[in-house]
């Protein structure tokens, strides 16, 4: 996200804290800082500010509306009720609205972390490569700042300082070349409580200077300069200095993944629900066609301690999608892992063989991390994958999809799509609204279930057998594995006796319907296996 936008603040806070009453320019509009007002100093022009009406009743906002638009302001902060939405309105302004007993220090701290949020992982790396050209000049040498995986954060662009070829190909790769060599000078590094010097691996590469950057006696990584035999006197010195300013924008960074991670799950979980806006999720996802994707660990499996082993399959979950998308879009609620899964192509009138492709991809995924998960957390999973949607709108409904699939698959089946397993996620959801309505449970199953019952006859198995087979006697009694001549007789006996005419089409399928989704006949009641 480059800049943040209304849209993206008030999905970042959640609309139960920040309500927004009207907003004329619409969710993209950018939103630069947040300001308390001051009834004691003039407004500052401030293009894109969100202003607090600290001390200001809402009913009484409308003149701090028009000055706040006059000042370029993107919106107002009112607390309490609805505020002069009319006023807003007319001058383009955004009209929000705090709860009567939220206090505005709060509020204020909240809105500028969640305006900040949007760039200052950017802006954290930025400012490492900063860093790194400024330890080189300063030192002499060529600076890169890596993590504790040796993967390189930053390095130096200093023209003409000499550099060897385990530089190079760190950088091609942004990933230090990995060897045992390697590996033993960063732990010497990381050891040590100061700047470390390295003499070279092989004979074409040249020493290093390095040292750890630490933080309450966390290590988050190291900074190293290239020694090319003109390094400045006093460059221990000025590279235990950076590594403490390397500490401090690391901090940052990580701050800023974690609230962006936060603001991302609570914007996933709000869409599974149906309560977010649709076209600022999309703004802030960058996606617009997706498809939910449900992992859950089998119910029937023995799990000592299901909540962890949840956490780590949203793990697993998170780090596939990473890889694949570049970015995650994953949540855990009640047990149930749901990541969207972006579907460019899929929807719309692209061709079927670019939809089967992308459709392919999703599958072959949920195939890759049931896997995986499997073989991590020695539990059997299952994976489910919802409908496309060609909008963020339509989440919910695709979560809906997958939650059915779920309920639906078992250890031979244990990924599936809504797509394949339509017609019985549809009688799973005929079944739902048949157990739920009077006149629709009503009808001559209840017979024949009640016959069974007080006779010990096989009434409403030998008719779901039937159903089954086409209503085909021979296909029924093979099923039942019984001779034909039984079946027939005990259909005739369910005219017979219960007043039943299974020669009007009707009646077959009201009756077939009932025994599946009522009676438990034919597996559509969607238990989990």
């Amino acid at each position: 996200m480059d800049a943040c936008t209304l849209g993206d603040l008030i999905d970042a806070v959640g609309s139960p804290t920040l309500r927004l009453h009207t907003a004329p320019a619409g969710p993209a509009v950018p939103v630069t800082e947040a300001l308390l007002y001051d009834a004691h100093a003039p407004l500052p022009d401030a293009p894109g500010a969100l202003l607090l009406a600290v001390g200001v009743r809402a009913a009484a906002a409308g003149p701090l509306v028009r000055a706040a638009a006059e000042a370029g302001m993107a919106g107002v902060v009112v607390r309490g009720g609805d505020g002069p939405v009319g006023e807003a309105e007319a001058h383009g302004m955004a009209l929000l609205a705090i709860d009567e007993d939220a206090a505005w220090h709060h509020v204020h701290l909240m809105l500028a972390s969640a305006i900040g949020a949007g760039s200052a992982h950017d802006a954290g790396l930025g400012d490492l490569f900063a860093l790194a050209d400024a330890i080189a000049a300063a030192t002499g040498g060529a600076t890169s700042v890596e993590d504790p995986r040796q993967r390189i954060l930053a390095y130096s662009t200093v023209p003409g300082q000499p550099v060897d070829e385990d530089r190079r190909q760190g950088i091609l790769g942004l990933q230090v070349p990995g060897s045992v060599d390697n590996s033993e000078q960063v732990r010497l590094v990381c050891a040590a409580d100061g700047p470390v010097r390295l003499p070279p691996l092989t004979a074409g590469d040249l020493p290093r200077l390095a040292v750890a950057v630490r933080a309450g006696g966390e290590t988050l990584g190291s900074v190293w300069v290239i020694d090319g035999g003109t390094l400045a006197p006093d460059a221990e010195e000025t590279l235990a200095q950076g590594a403490s300013t390397a500490a401090l924008l690391l901090l940052r960074a990580r701050a800023a993944r974690e609230l962006a991670r936060h603001q991302n799950t609570d914007l996933v979980r709000r869409l599974l629900d149906g309560s977010a806006d649709a076209s600022a999720a999309a703004h802030r996802l960058g996606w617009d066609a997706v498809r939910v994707a449900a992992f859950v660990l089998d119910s029937a499996a023995s799990v000592p301690d299901a909540e962890r082993t949840s956490l780590r399959l949203l793990d697993v979950v998170r780090l596939q999608c990473e890889v694949r998308y570049g970015r995650h879009a994953c949540v855990l609620l009640d047990g149930v892992v749901y990541a969207l899964l972006p579907a460019p192509g899929e929807h719309g009138g692209r061709g079927q063989d670019v939809r089967r492709t992308a459709h392919q991809r999703h599958r072959q995924l949920a195939e890759d991390i049931v896997r995986r998960a499997e073989r991590s957390l020695r539990v059997p999973v299952r994976a489910a994958l919802g409908g496309v949607t060609p909008d963020l709108g339509g989440v919910a409904d695709s979560r809906a999809d997958a939650d059915a699939v779920l309920r639906l698959l078992h250890d031979a089946l244990p990924v599936a799509t809504v797509d394949e397993l339509r017609p019985r996620v549809t009688l799973l959801w005929l079944a739902e609204v048949m157990r739920d309505r009077r006149e629709l449970r009503a009808g001559a199953w209840r017979r024949v279930v009640a016959a069974d019952a007080e006779h010990g006859t096989d009434y409403a198995r030998t008719l779901a057998s039937w159903f089954d087979a086409g209503c085909d006697v021979a296909g029924a009694a093979k099923l039942l594995s019984v001779h034909p001549n039984t079946c027939r007789y005990r259909l005739k006996q369910v005219g017979l006796q219960l007043g039943i005419d299974l020669g009007d089409p009707d009646e077959r399928l009201v009756l077939w319907l009932q025994l599946k989704a009522l009676a438990g006949f034919g597996e559509v009641t969607g238990d989990r296996g």
